[in-house]
């Protein structure tokens, strides 16, 4: 069967957020499942001296297939904890990765010096 080119796919309408759908079965690893297991994974991963304007289209492209991928968010998670330096995974980029793990990780840092702070004077008056 031939596959339709890259240029041809549609845009599916995708909520920003996407619950994890793991319900159809729970034996068979997230990415049985992808999409991209369709498609050649040159749409994924950049060929080396990639002019920009190339480079851009194909990630679009290959973001169109991940919008409309059942386990798109274990996919983007599994890249993000990996982490997966190279291609799209997730509908998104490495450089698009790189600024989730650092909010991550200023979250985090948020989050224990707000838990530092809130426990320091309840610890002291106990």
């Amino acid at each position: 069967m031939l596959q339709p080119s890259h240029q041809s796919l549609q845009v599916a309408a995708v909520p920003a957020q996407r619950e994890p759908v793991r319900d159809r079965n729970q034996d068979a690893p997230w990415h049985t499942e992808a999409v991209c297991r369709r498609d050649e994974a040159g749409l994924f991963f950049a060929p080396s001296k990639e002019p920009t304007a190339s480079r851009l289209s194909r990630e679009e492209a290959a973001k169109r297939v991940c919008g409309g991928c059942p386990v798109m968010v274990e996919c983007r998670e599994h890249a993000l904890l990996q982490p997966e330096p190279y291609g799209v995974w997730g509908g998104l980029t490495a450089a698009e990765r790189r600024v989730v793990l650092a909010r991550r990780r200023r979250r985090e840092v948020e989050l224990k010096k707000a838990a530092h702070t809130t426990v320091g004077p309840i610890a002291a008056a106990g």
